[in-house]
């Protein structure tokens, strides 16, 4: 009876939390319409107060922020709703116009011939639909493996081999591209630099040299911590250094 009424009561709390945060987004949403972005930027922070998440909410406090000029939280949350909702054109086109906003041009290094088509291939879907597509393969293994050790006449024995074969080959081959898909999401640790200016130095101490200097809004690749006081980061052109821990914000 106590499990009973503790469901009951978790299942409560969910649903008025849910009716709070849509209370709260549409509010955000009316002040925004009404050009106050302020009062708009802080309706859909409650929401996030809230552990809602949404791509439409990313991107509508990112548009709030990009009224009010503020570079780095607009595309910081430009790149949040992107990963909620990837390959959306109008997301994409709003940070790009952000990121002309930005003082910072960094050309980034490109990938030419095999290793190219290699990177874009693995990343046109997901890990777990790589996994997925591995394992219906692998059925179809099974299926035309027993179809070949049951048949009796040679042509259906030649289809059957042939067809079996061919799917365990793919099936190998999809759960690799899984793995290199995994392992790329993996290294894929994306922040945004949210400090005006940031001297970004050699060595993890104040007293180092200074490699170069990012500017608010400008994305990087998270290598490694030191001391929970550095962050090592890497640019789209590969160069590398380190940046105080308060200066950027992982995506």
């Amino acid at each position: 009876m106590q499990r009973i009424v503790f469901y009951i009561t978790v299942l409560f709390l969910s649903i008025s939390g849910y009716a709070q945060g849509n209370k709260l987004f549409e509010a955000g949403n009316k002040f925004y319409n009404n050009g106050d972005f302020q009062k708009a930027i802080n309706s859909y922070q409650s929401v996030l107060e809230n552990n809602e998440h949404s791509g439409e909410l990313y991107f509508n406090l990112a548009n709030a922020y990009y009224k009010l000029n503020k570079i780095a939280p607009s595309i910081y949350y430009y790149e949040k709703a992107l990963q909620l909702m990837p390959n959306d054109k109008e997301i994409e086109s709003n940070l790009a116009f952000a990121q002309n906003m930005t003082i910072d041009d960094i050309e980034s290094v490109p990938e030419i011939g095999l290793s190219r088509v290699f990177k874009n291939t693995v990343n046109a879907l997901s890990f777990d639909t790589w996994a997925m597509i591995a394992v219906v393969l692998v059925f179809v293994f099974v299926i035309l493996f027993l179809s070949y050790y049951f048949s009796y006449t040679t042509l259906k024995k030649r289809i059957a081999f042939l067809g079996s074969s061919s799917a365990i080959i793919l099936a190998v081959l999809m759960l690799f591209f899984a793995f290199r898909k995994y392992d790329y999401d993996q290294k894929d640790k994306p922040a945004i630099v949210f400090a005006q200016e940031s001297d970004v130095k050699t060595d993890p101490n104040l007293r180092s040299e200074i490699a170069f200097t990012l500017h608010e809004g400008t994305k990087v690749q998270i290598l490694e911590f030191y001391n929970d006081n550095w962050t090592k980061v890497k640019l789209a052109n590969g160069k590398t250094g380190w940046i105080p821990n308060e200066d950027i914000k992982a995506l």
